[in-house]
């Protein structure tokens, strides 16, 4: 374990967030003073994170998909979620007749519902770090890297400015380092081409369920929450232009779509006040305890 500053602005400036260890088995949870970014500051290596995705989240079983207990896109609510990005991100910059990478890409679903006639996507190219998702890569006639996306931006200098569109669908705050990823989609990206990014970490919204389900003792494998604001600061770092955003405050879901720049020009973002983000887990924290965790939170 190592303290890493923030992921997006840099600052060692991190306050806990009081409330965090009580959900997260006693781990901290930390708020960036700066710019209001939500990050696990002590956490494990990228090398460790990676293997975690890869070989725990994802077990390596030749003979089934997934084991009941592990997580999986066949869950509805997974479907559900990657058919709405799927939609929305078509109609912010269509898929039709366009090549798409989606780094952390699973089992592939995503990719699936893109090479049908409704998205029509000429070509799609998957980055997963699991290898028993790629093997399913390859039952499904996907081409894929078998790595994240920083191995595959080394690997691949082929592949640089090649994509119209490179996809995140629930895969940002899962990565070691959320900037590096962003660099990876930026260097990936076609002039002009577009990045997606999909997640369900959203701060300073009304809060839609309790605050257990939100955080929890797997802190390590999802480092990184997202409001409107820090989302566009990390695509407005890594050299994207904010486009578009889905109407996440009564939403779900958060999907934000970003033009590619030259990077010969800073593009200006705002972030999250610190003071309102750590009011906010306070508030969610008494009514978590309040309404949903009365005799107090499960172990």
């Amino acid at each position: 374990m190592r303290e890493y500053p923030c992921n997006l602005c840099g600052s060692d400036d991190l306050a806990e967030i009081a409330c965090a260890p009580t959900y997260m088995a006693g781990r901290p949870l930390h708020v960036c003073r700066s710019c209001g970014m939500v990050q696990v500051a002590h956490r494990k290596t990228p090398e460790e994170i990676k293997a975690s995705w890869a070989d725990e989240m994802y077990r390596a079983d030749e003979k089934t998909r997934l084991s009941d207990t592990t997580y999986t896109a066949r869950i509805p609510a997974v479907h559900a979620r990657q058919t709405f990005a799927a939609d929305f991100i078509d109609e912010a910059v269509s898929f039709r007749g366009k090549s798409v990478c989606d780094l952390g890409a699973g089992e592939g679903d995503f990719l699936e519902m893109l090479k049908t006639p409704d998205h029509g996507a000429d070509e799609v190219f998957a980055v997963e770090p699991s290898g028993a998702n790629c093997r399913m890569l390859a039952d499904r006639g996907i081409p894929h890297f078998d790595g994240i996306a920083e191995e595959y931006l080394a690997q691949a200098t082929d592949r640089h400015g090649t994509f119209d569109i490179v996809t995140l669908i629930w895969t940002l705050e899962n990565c070691p380092s959320a900037a590096d990823v962003m660099d990876a989609a930026w260097h990936l990206c076609k002039p002009g081409g577009h990045v997606a990014v999909a997640t369900g970490s959203r701060i300073l919204v009304p809060f839609k369920k309790p605050l257990q389900y939100y955080i929890g003792p797997n802190a390590d494998v999802h480092p990184y929450h997202f409001s409107a604001k820090t989302l566009a600061g990390y695509m407005a770092q890594a050299g994207f232009r904010m486009t578009d955003v889905n109407r996440y405050i009564d939403s779900d879901y958060l999907v934000m779509v970003g033009e590619k720049t030259d990077r010969t020009a800073p593009i200006s973002w705002e972030g999250d006040n610190a003071t309102a983000v750590l009011g906010f887990f306070d508030r969610w924290d008494k009514e978590t305890q309040g309404f949903y965790m009365a005799d107090g939170p499960s172990p």
